[in-house]
């Protein structure tokens, strides 16, 4: 054989050889699933229950009523429930004020669920204005979530509705907004001051799209920092929602993983 097809041949079966070496490893093992651990949760939702959850004075009230009950002999038992958009804890949309705003079930997921803040304000205090929000650390936060004097007077377990609970005000709310804070939480059912001439918070905040979380139950939550999951029901084209809001201290969680 001459040469020059010698030298072709050996380079041929080189190739080969480095083909089928590459091709015979097994094939890559899939990463293995991360579960997320269910201990250290914290349930920041206040329980809707006629006669116990507060609702916002003129808001639809909640009824919750038995179709079928097996405790009365039925074959099963079939709910049915009747209440406003906004009771207990629930998510508010940016359609909530804003005319073109997104609805609750296009809210990005991604602004629900991930670090929060709980920064707590003292029980004399009733509006969070920019003198009171710059007296914490809030600006290396990606949500907030406030803890006022309505989880220490235990008000989203009380029917009453009380007037004088703390909230946001416009200027607090323009600054966590151009700060680019993802979602904004409070723990009564209103962000806005109740009877306020203006909806000025809620706009500032659904105005750049940052959904805001009202009537969290946050009395086994301390100031820290958090992961949050807070979801609300996915109801096509309306401007709010209750939801189910989970915290976990991120110390504990990072323990965990």
């Amino acid at each position: 054989m001459p040469f020059m097809q010698r030298s072709m041949l050996a380079v041929t079966v080189f190739v080969l050889a480095a083909c089928t070496t590459t091709t015979s490893q097994p094939p890559a093992v899939d990463a293995p699933l991360v579960r997320l651990p269910v201990n250290g949760w914290i349930d920041a939702s206040a329980t809707l229950a006629a006669g116990r959850t507060p609702v916002y004075e003129g808001d639809a009230p909640m009824v919750f009523s038995f179709l079928k009950d097996m405790r009365k002999g039925d074959a099963l038992t079939l709910s049915k429930y009747d209440l406003g958009a906004h009771s207990g804890t629930h998510i508010d949309a940016p359609m909530h004020f804003i005319k073109d705003g997104a609805s609750v079930d296009v809210v990005a997921i991604t602004s629900l669920i991930g670090p929060a803040r709980v920064i707590v304000i003292p029980d004399t205090i009733q509006a969070i204005d920019t003198t009171e929000l710059n007296r914490h650390d809030w600006k290396s936060a990606e949500r907030i979530l406030f803890r006022t004097r309505s989880s220490s007077r235990g008000w989203m377990d009380s029917s009453q509705f009380h007037r004088d609970f703390a909230y946001i005000t416009g200027d607090a709310a323009a600054a966590m907004a151009a700060a680019g804070i993802k979602l904004v939480g409070v723990d009564y059912i209103s962000a806005e001051q109740f009877a306020a001439p203006a909806p000025l918070a809620h706009r500032a905040l659904l105005g750049k799209g940052i959904p805001i979380v009202e009537g969290l139950d946050l009395r086994n939550a301390p100031a820290g920092d958090y992961d949050v999951v807070i979801l609300p029901i996915k109801v096509a084209g309306h401007e709010g929602a209750p939801a189910r809001a989970i915290l976990r201290s991120a110390l504990g969680a990072a323990s965990n993983r």
